[in-house]
């Protein structure tokens, strides 16, 4: 451990599974107190509870990321516990797997309103407090088929397409106030979310190894893959790095 976080307040929303629990472990490996958000409250109490048996200080939260009186009322309850907020992981997702003539506007809605506006919320939460001291670093999260593009997916693609948007004007909204804004932008990644995506297919053994072709590296990604990433953006080893997105795709994108 070299501390890189050491003492830094950071948020991981979807921070019960996936790339969120993969993040919360390694901050709190490199000295990061821990909120942790997440839908499933079961989820984020596991983690927290994991987390403060290795040594780490956390706290979890179970809510929904797109109710903006959930949000304040979490940023608030942060706050009392830890006084400030360094870091903000927004990292809960959502995905339907349709085309625009088979989503419902419900499974639209659900879609914008956890990948977008959870983002939107969360970041506006903590602006407050990051500029008050002057510092900070959110980190969104983005999908290399934002920029590739994909079939059947269109409510997730338009929202991921969406966080680039934000990142980037964030990005030069607050800089002269001391806070970064960076997207990270992962390939297919072997989490909860896309599981569930492969299981839609007619035949999701198929889907997960065409899914992997796609990478030149041969593989698909790991949530670690991923912390990694969001740890270099959220990190002062990032310090000169605004309104990017850091592609952890496995070259993906370079194909």
């Amino acid at each position: 451990m070299d501390g890189r976080l050491q003492d830094r307040v950071a948020v991981i929303t979807g921070g019960g599974s996936g790339i969120g629990a993969a993040t919360a472990r390694l901050f709190a490996a490199q000295g990061a107190r821990l909120a942790l958000v997440d839908r499933d409250e079961d989820a984020a109490d596991a983690m927290a509870e994991e987390l403060c048996q290795s040594g780490a200080e956390a706290m979890a939260l179970a809510g929904d990321v797109g109710n903006e009186t959930e949000v304040d009322t979490h940023r608030d309850a942060i706050m009392a516990r830890f006084g400030t907020i360094d870091i903000l992981l927004a990292s809960a997702g959502w995905s339907t797997g349709t085309s625009v003539p088979d989503t419902s506007a419900e499974m639209w809605n659900a879609v914008i309103n956890t990948n977008l506006t959870g983002s939107f919320l969360w970041s506006r939460a903590v602006l407050d407090p990051m500029r008050k001291a002057g510092r900070g670093s959110i980190v969104l999260v983005g999908s290399q088929l934002a920029m590739a593009g994909g079939k059947a997916n269109a409510a997730y693609l338009a929202s991921k397409g969406a966080i680039v948007s934000l990142t980037q004007t964030m990005a030069v909204d607050h800089a002269a106030e001391g806070i970064r804004v960076n997207a990270v932008i992962p390939g297919a990644i072997d989490t909860p979310l896309l599981r569930r995506a492969f299981d839609r297919a007619q035949n999701p053994q198929a889907a997960r190894e065409a899914s992997t072709a796609r990478h030149p590296l041969g593989r698909l990604g790991t949530a670690e893959d991923v912390a990694r990433g969001v740890l270099f953006l959220a990190s002062d080893d990032a310090a000169f790095t605004t309104g990017s997105c850091l592609r952890v795709d496995g070259g993906w994108l370079a194909a």
